[in-house]
This record gives structure tokens, C-alpha cells and sequence, in this order.
């Protein structure tokens, strides 16, 4: 290391926020604990990431032996071969996993948002239950969250309430979300009873990213429609 790095400021740690997590730990009929990594481009993507820079990755433990390997604070040392940062779990009940995740995010948010061909079902226990989980979220990441000036990175329309909850405790966290999926347009959007919320949730980031151009315009023309927000050009001012 020459003298110009070693006076460099030290780059904040990252946070990853998804509702699946990178690495998980299973049992094996011998009673052996195992683990396996996720695929998929965007876990790949930041996984790397992480082991390059650092940080914490805060994601639902769905191994059967994930409890297993954890800390008194739920944490792990990740990659298992070769640690390099910190797994965060957040333990989700068969309950909250029906009601969060498989009831208003796919079976609500998913099918509306991709005009499929099978119409989507809002019910308010599935609205209470993804409130309630993406609060625990956001509190897992309150808790590990030192530094002010870490970059917290959201994943996806299942955690859209975590960075307006995460301000609730840390007014002055940077949050950045992705969102996976296709925006609807505003009549699509209309068939959600809880739009203005998702939407007040999401524009609780400081960025908020899209897969195309189309999904941009479809979601600055529904804030403009059902919110109180000034917009100009990619910035929407909302308080």
C-alpha cells in the first residue's frame, strides 16, 4: 500500500437488504450441516460485491439449519469457504411467510405488476402481515447500522415500506432500491388499495431504480396522479 492509500478515507460499509438471502445452511439426513449459495444475476452481482468491499446482507433465513450457525445476534460469517462479511437473518413464521410473501407480494404485487393472466388478490391480513415484516426489516438493519454514512441497498417489491420504516428510526440513513419488476401503469396500479402507501415507501429513498425506461414513466405518472409530489424530470420532491 503506498502513502496516497493508506491516507484515503475508508469507503462506509454496504448494506444489502433482500427477502432472500446469499448463502444458506441445511441439514443433512446424517445430521451434517451444509450450505449452498444462491443463484440468480442479482445475487451473484452483489454478492461479489460484498466480498470485495465488505458489510452486511440482512435477508430472511429460510434453511432449516440456518439457526444453527448463527450468532446471539443472528449473524454469520459469510461466504462459509471464506468470510468476508456479515449474513444477517431476520426469522419469518409459516404465518408471516403466507401472509408477506407468498400473499400480498406474489399474489398481489407480482400478478398486477406483470399483467398476467390471473387477476390479483389484495386482502388486508396479507397488507398487515407485509407492514409487519418489512418493519422487522428495517429494525435488523437499525440495529447494525454504525455508521450514518453506510449506503443501504433494497431489493425488490417485497421490502417497498423498509427505507420509509428504516427513517422512522434513522431519519438520516441513505437508502437505494431496486425495483425487479415491471411498474403498472396508473388504471393497472388502481387494483392495489394500498398504492399511495407502496408508492409513500419507495419515495423514501434517496435513489429508486428501474429495470426500463417504461417502468420510470409509469411510476412518476402514478406518484403524479395519487400523490402530493412536485416532479422534474427524474425527481420527485415528496414530504
Amino acid at each position: 500500500m503506498n502513502a496516497s492509500e493508506a491516507d484515503a478515507p475508508q469507503r462506509p460499509p454496504l448494506f444489502v437488504v433482500s427477502n432472500r438471502e446469499p448463502y444458506m445452511h441445511t441439514r443433512q439426513p446424517d445430521g451434517l450441516v451444509t450450505w449452498t449459495s444462491t443463484t440468480g444475476g442479482m445475487a451473484i452481482a452483489l454478492n461479489a460485491l460484498l466480498r470485495d468491499s465488505g458489510g452486511t446482507w440482512v435477508a430472511h433465513g429460510a434453511g432449516d439449519a440456518d439457526r444453527a450457525v448463527v450468532d446471539v445476534h443472528d449473524r454469520v460469517q459469510v461466504p462459509p469457504d471464506a468470510p468476508a462479511y456479515t449474513l444477517k437473518r431476520i426469522w419469518l413464521s409459516a404465518d408471516d411467510e403466507q401472509h408477506y410473501y407468498g400473499g400480498f407480494s406474489n399474489e398481489g404485487l407480482w400478478p398486477m405488476c406483470h399483467i398476467a393472466h390471473v387477476r390479483p388478490i389484495f386482502r388486508s391480513e396479507d397488507w398487515s402481515a407485509y407492514q409487519a415484516v418489512n418493519a422487522r426489516f428495517a429494525e435488523a438493519v437499525s440495529a447494525e447500522l454504525t455508521d450514518p454514512s453506510a449506503p443501504v441497498f433494497i431489493q425488490d417489491y417485497h421490502l417497498a415500506l423498509v427505507a420509509s420504516e428504516l427513517r422512522r428510526r434513522r431519519p438520516n440513513a441513505r437508502t437505494a432500491l431496486f425495483w425487479h419488476i415491471p411498474w403498472p401503469d396508473p388504471d393497472r396500479l388502481r387494483m392495489c388499495p394500498w398504492r399511495t402507501e407502496i408508492m409513500a415507501g419507495l419515495l423514501a429513498n434517496d435513489l429508486l431504480a428501474f429495470q426500463l425506461e417504461r417502468d420510470r414513466r409509469n411510476f412518476l405518472q402514478c406518484v403524479r396522479d395519487e400523490l402530493p409530489v412536485k416532479v422534474d424530470r427524474s425527481v420527485v420532491r415528496f414530504s
